[in-house]
């Protein structure tokens, strides 16, 4: 560790998300107090928070003690697989389901009116399958390599299946959202809708999709919340290429997801980790156009990775800037 690397560095506008300690506690005050000590003065509140976490959690957002810069649906935790975080969700088949998608996602935007959050970040749905095929091709992946025969012959099954049937889910995720949107302006609530780039290669949205999505809905609340982990590793796959693709998309970019990607394994300290640069950069620039930056990292990531990590970031977007003019 360099010396003063561990000394707490106010954070200012970034946030950090729940998921880094959630595990390590039962109640609420101890897990915001340990991000409160990173020099973090926001949250994002992710979907493993429970009622029970809130019933300490709430009374210190009431305070001004932490400030909430986001929620992530499904919030507060719902403890059923049809809705959780690798589901259908808001593209599901099934109207009676597809509505308790849109009812749940609802919920989470009260919560966020509630705590004065300025996003709900959705994981929209996916393309099913029978079986979880991003995990086979992610264990031929490490085994064998992207250019395999093996990794080959079955990503170009599981991309049939996907290109078939991803423009009707992406239509029926585009349809929960502007009744979500609807309902949301009819009772006041402002906060706004990141659909997030995701980390399995069946799920919705690609970039492109995002921005399919976005378009259609002009006017409603509906952005892209860019997950820089997840696109580094879809890039990695083959799904797409997010650097190339990062201009045409980044009008749409609301928030972001920080955190990078080692091989296939994310939620790691950007620089630190990794230990390259060329890795993270082409992701600065929408880093510094997102209105909400929140840092999503694992448990693994110590006090001291996440301060040098964000030293590091920071010093990069301050010479972007400065490049800029």
């Amino acid at each position: 560790m360099e010396e003063g690397e561990a000394i707490m560095i106010d954070k200012g506008a970034y946030s950090f998300s729940t998921c880094w300690n959630i595990k390590r506690h039962t109640g609420g005050r101890e897990l915001i107090e340990e991000i409160r000590a990173l020099g973090f003065r926001r949250v994002e509140l992710n979907y493993n928070i429970t009622q029970e976490l809130l019933k300490t959690i709430e009374p210190m957002i009431e305070r001004g003690d932490i400030g909430v810069s986001s929620v992530h649906n499904v919030f507060p935790f719902v403890n059923d697989k049809a809705y959780d975080t690798d589901s259908v969700m808001l593209g599901y088949d099934d109207e009676g389901m597809r509505r308790r998608s849109v009812d749940l996602l609802l919920q989470s935007m009260e919560y966020a009116h509630r705590y004065g959050a300025e996003a709900v970040v959705v994981h929209p749905g996916e393309v099913p399958f029978e079986s979880n095929i991003d995990a086979e091709l992610k264990q031929l992946w490490q085994a064998y390599g992207p250019q395999s025969p093996q990794y080959r012959a079955l990503w170009e099954r599981m991309m049939e299946r996907r290109s078939a049937l991803a423009p009707r889910y992406v239509q029926r995720i585009a349809e929960s959202l502007e009744e979500v949107c609807e309902e949301a302006a009819r009772r006041g609530w402002n906060a706004a809708v990141g659909i997030e780039t995701r980390s399995r290669c069946y799920q919705i949205p690609t970039l492109r999709e995002a921005a399919e999505i976005c378009g259609r809905l002009q006017g409603a609340p509906v952005h892209l919340w860019l997950d820089t982990g997840h696109a580094m590793m879809m890039q990695r796959m083959g799904l797409y290429d997010a650097e190339a693709e990062l201009g045409e998309i980044k009008r749409f970019i609301y928030g972001v997801h920080i955190h990078e990607t080692l091989g296939l394994s994310d939620h790691w300290c950007p620089y630190v980790h990794s230990g390259e640069e060329r890795f993270f950069d082409p992701y600065l620039e929408a880093i510094a156009c997102a209105k909400v930056k929140v840092y999503e990292l694992k448990a693994a990531c110590l006090p001291e990775d996440i301060h040098k990590s964000h030293r590091l970031l920071t010093g990069r977007l301050q010479a972007l800037e400065s490049a800029a003019g």
